[in-house]
């Protein structure tokens, strides 16, 4: 199930923060609860990514994207995510999260995220590859960023655009099994 309560509260977090830059990262701060965790009483990997969108949609709202968004009548959908998970986070563990727009390119945004156990240990490490869609076309860059009011966003850095330039010479569809 969805975390709405979570969602809720941090929403109304996001929407009394003060504002953020396009460049600057979003920290937020959560527990591991029962709901989020696997039969090895560990996080689930696809909470991790439910988690994670927990924390882009209150980089967005301080970063006045969701505003733009709303204005343009646009959406914003994950196109691709690549994450490593490096350490285990178990039952009511306090866990900080990192959240910022990693760059862009003619098509793409890129959000880096990370949840953190400690300062200094990263327990995984997300990097999304997100489209702005209006219907069921995606809206390119360039028209993204005139509405944002920008000329540019950051380039990728060179290791995540290679990554995501295998991942795009990857064959569409898959071979059926």
């Amino acid at each position: 199930m969805y975390p709405y309560l979570r969602f809720i509260r941090d929403i109304r977090q996001a929407r009394r923060a003060p504002p953020l830059a396009l460049d600057q990262t979003h920290v937020s701060h959560l527990r591991i609860w029962p709901g989020d965790i696997d039969p090895w009483s560990e996080l689930n990997n696809g909470r991790t990514l439910t988690l994670y969108d927990l924390g882009r949609l209150p980089l967005a709202i301080r970063a006045g994207f969701t505003e733009v968004l709303k204005r343009q009548g646009w959406g914003l959908t994950v196109a691709g995510s690549v994450v490593r998970y490096r350490q285990r986070l178990t039952l009511f563990q306090k866990v900080e999260m990192r959240s910022r727009l990693m760059g862009a390119d003619a098509r793409f945004l890129y959000m880096e995220q990370s949840l953190w156990s400690d300062p200094q240990t990263c327990a995984n490490h997300a990097i999304l590859r997100t489209a702005v869609i209006a219907g069921r076309r995606m809206v390119p860059m360039a028209e993204v960023l005139a509405a944002l009011g920008t000329q540019a966003l950051p380039a990728l850095p060179g290791w995540a655009g290679d990554l995501f330039a295998a991942e795009s010479a990857r064959p569409w569809p898959p071979e059926r099994l």
